[in-house]
């Protein structure tokens, strides 16, 4: 794989954001062109895949999406509801089709890239204290979105490595450019 242009965050774009949103949706950005470069041309059977025991892409897909949509509930303020709270528990389902696999996931980058850019409308947002999961544990608006940022890439670094073994395991030769 190699890419044809700088990564997002090397765009220029979203110069009239906050820096912590503007970097959150660089991260959503790399995270969509990553896993489609790496992840978009594996068979079904090799999205549900768990080579040597690791997790499969279709989890790692699923939990992008839903844990930004999770997460992102948090930093607006609002607890999560009873889809939320079902989603979270189907996320290692083995069954998946690949058209529904990226489906939900490019609704939620597109969903979510809104919500940030909602969130980053007001100045003083980003330093609002909020509370995660049933512990109420404290954060902030920033720390949620840095913690979005950080967790996405971190699922994405995953599903790529295993991409890379399913690939490998076909008997091709897999190399990317370091950027």
């Amino acid at each position: 794989m190699q890419k044809s242009q700088a990564e997002p965050w090397l765009r220029g774009t979203h110069s009239d954001i906050p820096a912590v949103p503007r970097a959150v949706l660089h991260a959503i950005e790399l995270a969509q062109e990553d896993l489609t470069s790496w992840c978009a041309e594996l068979s079904e059977q090799e999205l549900i895949g768990t080579p040597s025991g690791l997790p499969s892409i279709a989890f790692h897909l699923r939990h992008i999406a839903r844990s930004l949509d999770r997460l992102l509930t948090y930093a607006e303020g609002h607890q999560l509801n009873e889809r939320q709270l079902l989603e979270l528990t189907s996320e290692a389902d083995s069954t998946a089709s690949k058209s529904g696999l990226f489906g939900e996931l490019s609704a939620a980058f597109t969903d979510s890239s809104a919500r940030v850019l909602k969130l980053s409308e007001r100045s003083d947002t980003l330093n609002q204290t909020r509370t995660v999961g049933r512990k109420n544990l404290p954060t902030t608006v920033a720390g949620l979105l840095v913690h979005i940022a950080d967790h996405t890439q971190r699922h994405v670094g995953q599903a790529i490595t295993t991409a890379k073994i399913l690939v490998a395991q076909r008997g091709q030769t897999v190399s990317a450019t370091v950027r």
